[in-house]
């Protein structure tokens, strides 16, 4: 597989029973560029992520993260330091601050005590939570639990950062933060590997795309190429199955007019 690549899988597969999640995924990902992964609801996209972090097993298939095979327990671990995610559940720790929690992550990333500290102040600062000390997780709003996994999957400063969803329920401030952190983050040469249902944020950020849709990778390459000089959003609606033109109505609500 290539080095060049941050991320790379051949035939990757995740099947639960007799459901295929994600089908024969063949990804390819170069260093340095702002991924978009986009597909419908249950398409495959979270189940991916997953995978690629070391969080689910394949069930067939090879995976490569930053030139590490993920099937090997070693290379995984030396992979995941260099990694930063925020997961589709945002997994934190309910009775903890969002300093302590900071810590913690940056403690498990065996980061000095002084440089958890100045870049946890600064992010915190940056994202809005400066002033939620006296607060627990367990109290945060869904939005301001995202801004914490932002925090703590930039705090280690890695090179692949892994975002499901990270703009759902961030006010708008919030996001030209994390959109101005983000391009700053690609821009020094590190990869973020994106899934996001608000096309607008894909546009305006990614560099390439990949779409799925049940499972398949159905296609892949820089942002203008997918575009073909339309939308994103057309096109991602061609490769989902649905009509760009369709319009779409309630008959019950025609005949109360």
């Amino acid at each position: 597989m290539a080095t060049s690549l941050a991320i790379e899988t051949r035939q990757l597969s995740r099947w639960f029973n007799d459901f295929r999640a994600v089908d024969c995924l063949d990804l390819a990902v170069e260093r340095g560029t702002f991924y978009g992964f986009l597909g419908p609801n249950g398409a495959g996209k979270s189940t991916t992520i997953k995978m690629l972090t070391g969080l689910l097993a394949p069930s067939a298939g090879e995976m490569m993260v930053l030139g590490h095979n993920m099937l090997d327990h070693q290379q995984a671990l030396a992979a995941k330091r260099r990694m930063g995610v925020i997961p589709e559940d945002l997994a934190l720790f309910d009775n903890l601050s969002a300093r302590e929690y900071l810590t913690f992550v940056g403690r498990m990333h065996l980061m000095p005590r002084e440089t958890i500290r100045s870049r946890s102040e600064e992010l915190l600062s940056l994202l809005g939570l400066a002033d939620e000390d006296k607060k627990l997780t367990l109290e945060f709003s869904h939005g301001m639990k995202k801004k914490l996994a932002m925090a703590a999957a930039l705090l280690p400063n890695p090179d692949l950062l892994f975002l499901d969803e990270p703009f759902e329920g961030v006010d708008a401030v919030t996001s030209r933060v994390i959109r101005d952190l983000l391009a700053g983050f690609v821009a020094r040469g590190s990869t973020v590997f994106l899934t996001s249902h608000v096309l607008e944020i894909v546009e305006r950020l990614c560099t390439h795309v990949g779409m799925i849709v049940q499972g398949k990778l159905v296609e892949q390459n820089s942002l203008e190429a997918i575009r073909r000089g339309a939308s994103l959003e057309d096109r991602f609606l061609q490769q989902a199955g649905a009509h760009p033109e369709a319009t779409h109505k309630l008959n019950w609500l025609e005949e109360a007019s």
